[in-house]
């Protein structure tokens, strides 16, 4: 299928900080282990070899054979599970909360570019394997970020109460849901598909874990992703030295606090994603999952009724290990601890907070991943292509914010000039005339020239506005076609994939849709690409 592509700059969604390490900006070096390309691997590879054991490869199979055992599993996803018992298998992975119905659409380009960088890796280095993983953030509790998907413009909204982590969330509530759903589809087999796969994942299934677990394999398996869920018990007896060096040190806090402030001190606009607690861990327990806190000597659980002295504390980390649930702070290193990996791939937001970990990592010697900017793609069809090319709308064009984006093409197809840019800039030049004559005789004359500039340079403004106005009706027509097909293709003014559900596309392109998302993502392509189906 055709593609085209547009830097990541040029869009202008990413913030400057992504698009600096796109480019490898020198200012950025400390705070990420080695950029991703293909050669990098090498060395990544043998960093993680020299940390990561035996045990805990037995451990880590031995639970994703318990957590597949309900689950029809393909040869590759199975071979996969397998081989992390040897040696010389290595992951590369994405996370992503537990979206009703996968939530929007980057959730596939996600699993995708793993899926598709794991391809890449086997065959640059074939004396290794690689196998492509899904982490499931079971251990969330923002159920109101996850609790919607958006299909044709309407918002599917399953209303519950809910409290603590979301993977142990009952599906209970769902059937309103799927009838809701069911009635939007319409008819067709693609329609009948995504109906049968949200009833097998959401009606028979009892909570949310499960259900996404069956959905996102039933999408993916063929490929051979492995889906895992780490809200396990065994897994987090693996975790249990750095629970405890977090609840007694805050080590956490003293290192990520001291990066945050060299990312502040950066040149730009470079926002801090996320602010570390002196504990970054919650207490998960019977539909409760709220954070410890160290006050007065004693460990307390906010919002409840559940208190420890050290001692008593260290002890139900021994005995209850699971019951201790990491932050967004903490939850990359347990990520780290329990698999051989060696790339998280994730969006900008994502790959922003991890730049804050670097140090952390570095002081609790565990290696810190190869960070890999997930794949980012418009879908659009050929009819919508022939019209952006009849409407002479460039990729550049399409991707401007709605007024920007009008302004601009009107101003291009009008057959009067209405950038007043050359007279404005004559005007300023004319006015620093006035500054020096001012100068010269009365300087308490320069603020009254100040005024007049100010003035004249608003009412330049104001008349261009209005005739860009004018000239906005007089081609209506056109302006709006080009407001529809930027309305089609960026719903809510923003990134396709940020806010449509994958279902409305695979009503239109069935099972083909994954496939040639397959082929045609390039994970190490650092563009933002552009797919005409």
């Amino acid at each position: 299928m055709p593609t085209e592509s547009i830097s990541f700059k040029k869009t202008g969604y990413f913030s400057s900080l992504i698009c600096d390490y796109i480019e490898e900006a020198q200012v950025l070096k400390p705070f990420y282990n080695r950029f991703p390309k293909l050669e990098n691997f090498r060395k990544q590879i043998e960093e993680k070899h020299a940390s990561f054991s035996m045990l805990s490869r037995s451990i880590l199979v031995d639970s994703l054979r318990d957590q597949y055992t309900h689950i029809e599993t393909s040869d590759s996803t199975a071979q996969n599970i397998e081989s992390l018992n040897q040696i010389n298998t290595f992951t590369v992975t994405t996370g992503h909360q537990l979206n009703i119905f996968t939530g929007p659409l980057y959730f596939l380009y996600k699993i995708v570019s793993t899926i598709n960088l794991t391809t890449d890796l086997n065959k640059a280095y074939p004396d290794y394997n690689f196998v492509p993983v899904y982490w499931m953030a079971t251990e969330d509790h923002d159920f109101e970020e996850i609790n919607y998907f958006n299909f044709k413009g309407k918002k599917v909204h399953w209303n519950k109460v809910t409290n603590g982590a979301v993977g142990e969330l009952s599906t209970s509530g769902l059937e309103s849901v799927f009838e809701l759903f069911s009635k939007e589809l319409g008819v067709g087999k693609h329609a009948d598909f995504l109906r049968d796969l949200f009833a097998e994942s959401y009606l028979k299934h009892d909570n949310l874990a499960d259900a996404t677990r069956y959905l996102t394999n039933a999408l993916f398996s063929e490929y051979g992703l492995v889906i895992i869920d780490a809200n396990k018990k065994e897994l987090k007896q693996e975790f249990v030295p750095f629970i405890k060096d977090e609840l007694l040190h805050e080590t956490s806090f003293k290192l990520v606090s001291k990066v945050n402030d060299a990312i502040n001190a950066l040149p730009g606009n470079t926002k801090i994603q996320v602010n570390p607690r002196e504990i970054n861990l919650f207490y998960l327990n019977d539909n409760l999952r709220e954070r410890i806190v160290f006050e007065n000597e004693i460990y307390t659980v906010v919002n409840a009724d559940i208190t420890w002295t050290k001692e008593a504390l260290l002890k139900e980390v021994d005995d209850y290990p699971e019951r201790f649930s990491p932050n967004v702070i903490m939850r990359p290193l347990y990520q780290e601890v329990i698999l051989p990996n060696l790339c998280y791939i994730g969006g900008g937001g994502e790959l922003a907070y991890w730049f804050q970990l670097k140090a952390f990592f570095n002081e609790v010697k565990v290696p810190f991943p190869i960070m890999l900017l997930r794949n980012s793609v418009l879908i659009q069809s050929v009819q919508q292509q022939k019209k952006l090319k009849n409407l002479n709308i460039s990729n550049e064009d399409i991707f401007l914010k709605r007024e920007v984006f009008i302004n601009k093409k009107v101003r291009e197809i009008s057959n009067i000039n209405i950038d007043f840019s050359p007279q404005k800039k004559h005007l300023i030049q004319q006015f620093e005339d006035l500054y020096q004559i001012a100068e010269q005789t009365d300087k308490s004359f320069v603020s009254a020239v100040k005024a007049q500039e100010v003035k004249q340079l608003k009412g330049l403004e104001n008349l261009e506005k209005r005739l860009l106005k004018a000239q906005k009706r007089k081609l209506q027509d056109q302006v709006s076609r080009m407001t529809e097909l930027q309305n089609e293709l960026f719903p809510n003014q923003g990134l396709q994939e940020r806010n449509t559900n994958f279902s409305q596309f695979y009503i239109e392109y069935g099972e083909e849709l994954i496939p040639q998302l397959i082929e045609n993502l390039n994970p190490l392509r650092t563009e933002f690409l552009i797919l005409t189906l």
